[in-house]
């Protein structure tokens, strides 16, 4: 029986991805596990993999386009022994029978209007919705012969990855499925129009504003308009109360010195070249550890108390920004947060992080202090709780017992998400951010 290739859903939150590239042509043999397409999504380029082998016998959607609905076909493979041309032909779609009504009848009414037909893209799965799953597990689950519906995921956002098919294989793994009531249809309630970016006059009152000649009108992508959506909630949801304090960075910048020096050769190269940054993303992790109360994220029913420090880094890429996550960065040691950050940025810019790298963390650095900027407020990401911007280091007069004297003085404003954060724990927070960058070698031990 011929297999649909379906839209992949990438993350728990992605709705639609650009069809970008096919790596497979039609006719084409695939097995299990070779990478098929690539999709866009506002933040990355992922690679699909295919869970099932045969003969690619039909490219539905074709590369190049955008707006592709999860779970929407956009291919098709033939099983072995399958006529691919008769796989490629398009099948009448089924009308599934409504299940039977009970004897009594209601009384008569006019005809309601009749619900809009689900599109015949979207597949019917027994549980309703399709388990949210890394091809590998789900080829491990095909090959064992597992129901993903019934494995619990523990990757982000509650992903089944490979230790939870390998966990169910021993029985460990397993979580029933909730029994659908008789005669019951799975049905999902819709969703809810999208509420309007912002009140303001429209696209047209604002045009007129200008002589027509006088702009280019570049349409939003889809990353701008995520970026747009999720501040302006953030910003209008979340009330923000802002902590600034300068911290001295001559000892640090000696420290750093003296580390990058002490460098071990690896393939001709230093084996690691320590930045400014890299240390503020181990002070920031070190000081969460030292102030646990502040690390933390808000929801309506609890407050989540995280047990590591992970830390989001902002990184500008064309079109916007992403913010890469260094796990655990409270007990990785320099060199690996230094040599961490530099994979994932140059990935980052290219498009090839994994949903994994950049969604979660519980808290984010913010630095423009290489663009000269002396201090700045940054917007809290939920689930974050707080956010570090970052700005210059710079030679500054400063009192020291009472004489005149000239040190490195960087300027940083922690936000804080004053349902979680209160102002006195914020100026813990920081406190204990600038011991560490005042006295580094704290960190090395």
């Amino acid at each position: 029986m011929p297999t649909n290739i379906l839209m992949p859903a990438l993350s728990p939150t992605m709705e639609k991805g650009n069809l970008a590239k096919w790596l497979k042509k039609e006719g084409d043999t695939i097995k299990s596990g070779d990478i098929i397409a690539e999709i866009e999504t506002d933040k990355a380029t992922m690679e699909v993999e295919a869970v099932d082998e045969g003969i690619l016998a039909k490219i539905v959607v074709p590369e190049g386009t955008a707006d592709v609905a999860v779970n929407e076909i956009i291919g098709v493979i033939a099983g072995e022994g399958e006529d691919a041309k008769a796989a490629a032909a398009p099948a009448k779609a089924e009308v599934p029978k409504a299940a039977e009504a009970p004897k009594a009848e209601a009384p008569k009414a006019a005809p309601a209007a009749a619900a809009p037909a689900a599109p015949a893209a979207a597949p019917a799965a027994s549980s309703g919705e399709r388990p949210f799953a890394s091809p590998l597990a789900r080829r491990l689950a095909k090959e064992a012969g597992l129901d993903l519906s019934k494995v619990q995921g523990s990757g982000p956002h509650g992903r089944i990855v490979e230790k939870d098919i390998e966990a169910a294989k021993t029985g460990g793994g397993a979580k029933a499925a909730p029994a659908a009531a008789p005669g019951a249809t799975p049905a999902t309630a819709p969703k809810p129009a999208a509420a309007p970016l912002a009140a303001g006059p429209s696209d047209e009152q604002v045009k007129k504003l200008f002589a027509p000649d006088s702009y280019e009108e570049v349409p939003h992508d889809g990353m701008r308009k995520t970026i747009a959506r999720r501040l302006l909630e953030a910003k209008q949801t979340v009330p923000h109360f802002y902590v600034t304090v300068d911290c001295e960075l001559d000892a640090l910048l000696k420290l750093r010195g003296e580390l990058n020096a002490a460098a071990p050769e690896k393939d001709g190269k230093p084996a690691y070249k320590l930045s400014v940054n890299d240390m503020v993303i181990k002070a920031l992790a070190l000081a969460l550890k030292a102030v646990p109360d502040a690390n933390v994220s808000w929801t309506e029913s609890a407050m989540l108390k995280h047990k590591h420090a992970d830390v989001g880094v902002a990184v500008s890429i064309p079109g916007g920004l992403i913010t890469p996550i260094i796990r655990d960065a409270c007990h990785k040691s320099l060199s690996q947060i230094s040599n961490e950050m530099k994979d994932m940025a140059a990935r980052a810019k290219a498009r090839k992080l994994k949903p994994e790298e950049y969604q979660g963390g519980t808290t984010a650095v913010s630095n423009l202090g290489m663009f000269g900027v002396k201090d700045f407020a940054a917007i809290v990401n939920p689930p974050h709780a707080t956010i570090l911007a970052v700005g210059a280091g710079e030679q500054r007069a400063v009192v020291k017992g009472g004489q005149l004297a000239v040190a490195t003085v960087m300027s940083v404003t922690l936000s804080t998400d004053h349902r979680a954060v209160d102002g006195a724990l914020g100026a813990e927070l920081l406190a204990a951010f600038k011991g560490y960058i005042e006295k580094p070698m704290a960190m090395l031990v």
